[in-house]
């Protein structure tokens, strides 16, 4: 499985025949639409966390570019069905649900956080379902787990009881997730990663824009921490 990021929580994952953006809010390096087309470029599904723009980013225009089946809640799905995008691109599923999306699963699991698209110069709300992290399960490749937007829980114990994630795609960056520390305890506590991606810094000036509070506060599991830089990978 080969994992790339492209800043924020947006993230590429390559496993068997399938190609799949998380997330995909590009911004930075990757608004260059050179670097932009290539990462979308072959794109098999587009698998969201939630609802907010910094999440969505360009699903509706990557489906209608290439074909890819969407992977998200039943309301994101059906707002950009409104939107233009076919219904038979559409897997849509909830918390505790795990649908096939041909050569992986996604289950939906518990993310504490919010989930809503601003429409219009009024300021109006459109509700967006239920905020979520995605557990990918792939034939002989190890499992991954992006916890979306979220704070700590004590559920995640039973997320880890379940799915046993080798990889965490991690949110670090304070205000609207946890924070660096509060993230490590998350992962310390409660999983038993091999490799941990944090994610959700370094973009808006408001968040943390490094990852060093996160690295520090893993102390002694801080190898199993991969910082990479927007446009980096890894294999897992």
């Amino acid at each position: 499985m080969k994992i790339t990021w492209y800043g924020h929580s947006a993230f590429g994952v390559e496993t068997g025949k399938a190609k799949i953006l998380i997330d995909p809010f590009f911004f930075g390096p990757y608004e260059d639409e050179d670097k932009k087309n290539s990462a979308i470029n072959g794109t098999t599904h587009v698998l969201l966390t939630h609802g907010h723009d910094d999440h969505i980013g360009d699903s509706l225009a990557i489906c209608r570019q290439t074909g890819a089946m969407l992977v998200a809640n039943f309301e994101i799905c059906m707002y950009l069905v409104g939107q233009g995008l076919s219904d038979k691109q559409i897997n849509p599923g909830n918390h505790g649900g795990t649908v096939d999306c041909g050569g992986f699963t996604t289950t939906f699991v518990q993310a504490v956080h919010s989930s809503s698209k601003q429409t219009g110069e009024n300021g109006n709300n459109v509700y967006l379902g239920n905020p979520a992290g995605l557990v990918i399960h792939a034939a002989n490749e190890k499992t991954l787990y992006h916890m979306g937007d979220t704070d700590i829980f004590g559920d995640m114990a039973l997320i880890n009881e379940l799915h046993k994630p080798d990889v965490g795609i991690v949110p670090i960056g304070d205000r609207f997730t946890m924070g660096g520390a509060v993230a490590a305890l998350a992962c310390r506590r409660f999983f038993d990663f091999s490799t941990i991606l944090p994610c959700h810094y370094a973009s808006f000036p408001i968040i943390d824009q490094t990852a060093d509070g996160f690295v520090a506060a893993m102390e002694g599991d801080a190898e199993k921490v991969k910082v990479l830089e927007a446009g980096g990978s890894i294999e897992v």
